[in-house]
């Protein structure tokens, strides 16, 4: 508590006291994660000055060019998470194999995945970045985890979560019982809750779509964004306003904070590339889903709900329509037609 203000260790350890025979494993992995965050907040804070922007001259396994800061925050959360005995394994957007925890460290129970850098095409330019990550429970009968034992629909989530790299650094965090918002507090290093009970308008004006694909939608999409575009002489009779950071996070945190539609649909491009999506369902769609879920909000694929898919592959890609629900669901209707 710091001038009767909760921190967001205080506040994983009161909810922990409302769970029935709880070890206290979850609360210190979300410290673990937590601890983590803070790590690449501030080197993602010091930018040029310490050197880490700019291209690491590789790939990763998705075929897209790593940043320094991606190769950097990987190994953060990695060191961070790998070693208190929480986790059975671990997995990463960055890492084509998931990551059984070492031997010479004590074996836990939950299942990491996480997008260390989301976004991280924007770090040169200083605009928002953040993390996203997923907690899942790894079943008690496995000794080695396999890339199988990932493969758990997002309503298993135990809890999911982002931090945000913005003008502050922000946790917002789920444990499937609503969603809070932190900020970092940087004289003393922790996380204050800021914005309690965090809740999205079911109703909005704005939408998030990358509208250079505009050729490529299929007609559904095209009949949404075309309705909004039209404005109060259209369909829809209100004006709406059109935003694209090209980061997740902060298109999602935006949502969170005044309410709004965020598209990655699936496109006949996406489509000739073999691709399910463009954002990955483990580590982008599913926690992301978790979240907009918890506060009230809607996330489907654009025929089905995210949460409810089965995945099938560790860096499987998914369509993402998520936001404000009565839109949501005005997209949902438009492709069941």
């Amino acid at each position: 508590m710091h001038n009767n203000r909760t921190t967001i260790t205080q506040y994983i350890i009161e909810e922990q006291r409302h769970v029935a025979g709880a070890t206290g494993d979850f609360s210190g992995l979300l410290n673990d994660v937590v601890t983590a965050c803070k790590v690449i907040s501030n080197l993602v804070n010091h930018g040029a000055l310490v050197g880490v922007l700019g291209s690491a001259g590789q790939e990763n396994v998705q075929g897209e060019t790593q940043k320094k800061l991606d190769v950097l925050s990987n190994d953060i959360f990695i060191r961070s998470n790998e070693w208190a005995g929480h986790l059975a394994a671990m997995a990463s957007e960055e890492m084509e194999e998931i990551y059984p925890i070492p031997a010479r460290y004590p074996r836990g129970k939950y299942l990491l995945t996480f997008d260390p850098l989301d976004g991280s095409s924007n770090t040169d330019v200083n605009v928002s970045v953040g993390t996203i990550f997923s907690i899942l429970r790894c079943a008690d009968d496995v000794v080695e985890p396999t890339e199988q034992d990932f493969l758990q629909p997002g309503t298993e989530q135990v809890a999911a979560g982002y931090a945000l790299y913005g003008p502050s650094t922000m946790m917002v965090l789920t444990t499937g019982n609503g969603v809070n918002g932190f900020t970092l507090d940087q004289n003393i290093g922790e996380f204050i809750l800021t914005h309690p009970g965090m809740t999205i308008p079911a109703d909005t004006r704005e939408f998030a779509i990358n509208a250079s694909n505009m050729r490529f939608w299929e007609p559904p999409v095209r009949r949404y964004v075309d309705e909004c575009l039209a404005g109060r002489e259209g369909v829809r009779g209100e004006d709406f306003n059109m935003r694209w950071i090209a980061s997740m996070v902060a298109e999602v945190h935006r949502i969170l904070t005044r309410g709004g539609v965020f598209m990655y649909p699936m496109d006949e491009k996406i489509r000739a590339k073999g691709q399910g999506g463009k954002l990955r369902l483990l580590y982008e769609a599913n926690p992301m889903a978790f979240i907009v879920e918890q506060a009230g909000g809607a996330a489907i694929t654009g025929r089905e709900r995210i949460m409810s898919l089965q995945p099938e592959a560790l860096h499987q890609r998914v369509p993402v329509i998520l936001g404000s629900r009565n839109e949501i669901e005005r997209i949902e209707g438009y492709h069941q037609r």
